[in-house]
């Protein structure tokens, strides 16, 4: 796959976090997310997306015929059950082909969410040039940082467990070994855009670092305890 080619990564992705991406493709994805960092983010995102998207959308029960209507398609109701219901006729191989056209419009709908959710006009805001994944010893995302000419956009996930005796600081390593520089304390929900200082230059930046720190922050200035060093790559 070459997942340097956006969109498709971008449906891939969405495929993956809607679980219509099956069999050896599901297999071949989940071993292409161990190999790149670019595929992992690109997931994360879309898990983010989404699940935002789903949290958004207010429930709905649907009737009770509905759920009658698709257990006699797939042939799990017995229709003399209920007298007041008309009998679909059932076709020949009835149980692959829903399961095949149900398959094909979940494909369709990660495909439309691909294009939808993309905005189609250039962003008001600066175009992310880089990223960097925060992540913890099992390698699960704590934080996404979008990088801007402008701003660092922090985002929080849902595995990062919040501190009320702590907070925890972001810092920028000088690749050229110098002190660590404080970029300011981290969100522990939500997100955050932190403008981006003037002497924020991605060449001379070897990582981004997370550390500990009392509340309000260093209180020396230099990082108390580093739990987190995370590099930055080129969207």
């Amino acid at each position: 796959m070459n997942y340097k080619n956006e969109t498709l990564r971008n449906a891939l992705a969405a495929e993956y976090v809607l679980g219509t991406l099956r069999g050896g493709a599901r297999r071949r994805y989940q071993q292409l997310m161990m190999e790149s960092q670019l595929i992992t983010e690109t997931t994360w995102m879309w898990e983010q997306y989404l699940n935002g998207l789903g949290q958004n959308v207010q429930p709905v029960e649907p009737p009770a015929s509905v759920w009658q209507a698709i257990e006699r398609q797939l042939g799990l109701a017995d229709d003399s059950a209920d007298s007041n219901v008309v009998a679909m006729p059932a076709a020949k191989s009835s149980r692959p082909v829903v399961w095949q056209a149900i398959a094909g419009l979940a494909t369709a709908a990660a495909i439309i969410l691909a294009v939808v959710l993309m905005p189609a006009t250039p962003p008001v805001k600066a175009p992310v040039t880089d990223i960097a994944v925060v992540t913890d010893a099992e390698a699960k995302p704590l934080w996404l940082i979008e990088i801007s000419t402008s701003t660092l956009a922090v985002r929080t996930t849902a595995n990062l467990t919040a501190r009320t005796d702590k907070d925890f600081e972001l810092w920028m390593v000088p690749a050229d070994g110098g002190a660590p520089i404080s970029l300011g304390l981290l969100p522990e929900g939500g997100q955050l855009a932190i403008s981006r200082p003037d002497w924020f230059d991605l060449a001379d930046i070897a990582a981004l670092a997370v550390s500990l720190e009392p509340n309000g922050g260093s209180p020396s200035g230099a990082p108390t305890e580093v739990l987190y060093i995370a590099p930055i790559s080129a969207v």
